[in-house]
């Protein structure tokens, strides 16, 4: 189910950003009521997947569910919430400019460039597991779950954060600027920068002094410095 709904909408999102909205039901509302509708969808969002990230929601929710599903069930509030949004997002008619002609591929060159970076990242991790599979399945074999690594490899070593760089370089790159699309890149720019400060305190609090050192080291969310995360490298 985790990976049905929180992969399912991965891809649907994917394709909204690229395609453009695709809206199942389209309300009789003004431009103002459209972005304000909108930005209610973006703000469910954020709330529930900043909200279940943090540790005081994660310590309630063990009252309630074992643990190792807790990643699971994050996984699949997330894939509801985000299908949510994409299917009931209402598209403007204020248009501030569209590509026209061969220049439309500059942007759809770049969609699939940010694409492919995120599967990099992805792959680089070498246990992504966005769906929550790994603690269930090494709960069902009697194991104990290992603690995640600290990357240092692939993307990591240009920037800190590579999956929130590919996924800000999708949303920006589309060849047709309308009021709503304007909408979804001040505040989804806004809540990815926001979620990798927050993101940051944890990692520091996990791995300490090393991971102070990466941050010196490598930008955050920009890779300008090239691979400097190689001077982090043991010899």
């Amino acid at each position: 189910l985790s990976t049905v709904l929180g992969g399912g909408s991965l891809l649907l999102f994917v394709a909204f950003l690229i395609a453009g909205p695709f809206t199942i039901i389209r309300f009789d509302a003004s431009e103002g009521q459209v972005l304000v509708w909108n930005g209610f969808l973006s703000l469910l969002f954020f709330i529930q997947h900043s909200g279940m990230m943090r540790a005081t929601f994660r310590n309630w929710l063990a009252s309630a569910i074992p643990r190792h599903y807790y990643p699971a069930t994050y996984s699949i509030a997330s894939g509801i919430v985000l299908t949510m949004m994409v299917l009931l997002w209402q598209t403007s008619q204020t248009v501030l400019f569209r590509i026209q002609g061969p220049l439309q591929v500059l942007p759809r060159a770049i969609s699939l460039l940010a694409i492919a970076g995120f599967i990099w990242g992805a792959l680089a991790l070498r246990t992504f597991d966005t769906f929550g599979r790994i603690p269930i399945v090494v709960h069902l074999r009697g194991k104990q779950l290992r603690p995640p690594d600290f990357v240092l490899r692939g993307p990591y070593l240009w920037v800190r954060h590579p999956l929130y760089f590919c996924m800000l370089v999708l949303i920006w790159s589309t060849p047709n600027m309308a009021s709503d699309r304007l909408l979804l890149i001040v505040l989804w720019t806004f809540w990815i920068v926001l979620g990798s400060y927050l993101e940051e305190k944890d990692a520091v609090a996990e791995f300490g002094e090393r991971y102070r050192d990466y941050q010196k080291t490598v930008p955050m969310l920009l890779p300008w410095r090239g691979p400097a995360g190689r001077a982090l490298r043991c010899p």
